[in-house]
């Protein structure tokens, strides 16, 4: 199943998600409407299901971009790098650790069908991609992972922000090498610049906005940063 994110009348850029993996994450499709030309998003399953939807809606496949190392972001990527031929795109080096395990992983959580691969491309912050004819900022945003990276199109006023953000709550970091503080800083010094505006897609559950989030998020609100700015424990779905 597919759903559209909602953009900007006459955006540069469309936006489709599909859950995959049994966590539901959410896999997502952006393109540059001028080109059709399009890059999938943490395609941690469902491969084929992902590129058939890319065909049935007339897009050409360009690029694989992950935002981080974790199995149901980074699970399917060689999988759909074999089968369509275009290159995987980070995250940062950093997660390095995560990519070498995950066929590990996907033998221990049920998805034998992960595999591990090399990224053509790492990537680190102030990085720009270009697909298409749209240019997509990418902002290091460690924390939940510490290579885990952000894409922003500030024309489209859109980011995928993988498991740093959601609505309500923020990435775990219970894992390791995560960093509850530097996920907090993440968000404050890096999004939140971004624009209230700014419509994202999390790595798991519901769209929202950053504006929305500064107003209301638990972890991340301007009121809760201000009243305590310390270490937290974070709670979101993974």
């Amino acid at each position: 199943m597919t759903q559209s994110a909602s953009t900007p009348a006459a955006s540069p850029v469309g936006v489709f998600v599909t859950p995959v993996t049994p966590l539901q994450q959410n896999c997502t499709t952006v393109w540059c409407t001028a080109t059709m030309k399009a890059a999938v998003i943490d395609p941690g399953g469902s491969v084929d299901i992902v590129l058939a939807e890319v065909a049935r809606r007339g897009l050409t496949l360009d690029q694989i971009w992950i935002t981080h190392g974790h199995l149901d972001h980074a699970g399917g990527a060689a999988e759909m790098a074999e089968k369509s031929g275009v290159p995987i795109i980070g995250p940062h080096p950093d997660d390095q650790f995560w990519i070498d395990d995950l066929e590990v992983h996907g033998q221990r959580w049920g998805l034998p069908e992960a595999r591990t691969f090399t990224p053509a491309r790492w990537l680190a912050e102030g990085d720009e991609l270009t697909l298409g004819e749209t240019r997509w900022a990418v902002h290091h945003c460690p924390g939940h992972t510490p290579g885990h990276v952000v894409f922003f199109n500030a024309a489209a006023r859109f980011a995928q922000v993988g498991d740093v953000l959601f609505k309500g709550s923020v990435g775990r970091t219970d894992f390791p090498r995560s960093d509850a503080d530097a996920l907090i800083r993440s968000v404050v010094d890096k999004l939140w610049p971004l624009g209230d505006d700014v419509t994202f897609v999390p790595g798991h559950g519901s769209i929202s906005t950053f504006g929305e989030e500064r107003r209301s998020n638990p972890f991340v609100s301007d009121a809760a940063v201000r009243a305590a700015p310390a270490l937290r424990s974070a709670s979101g779905p993974a």
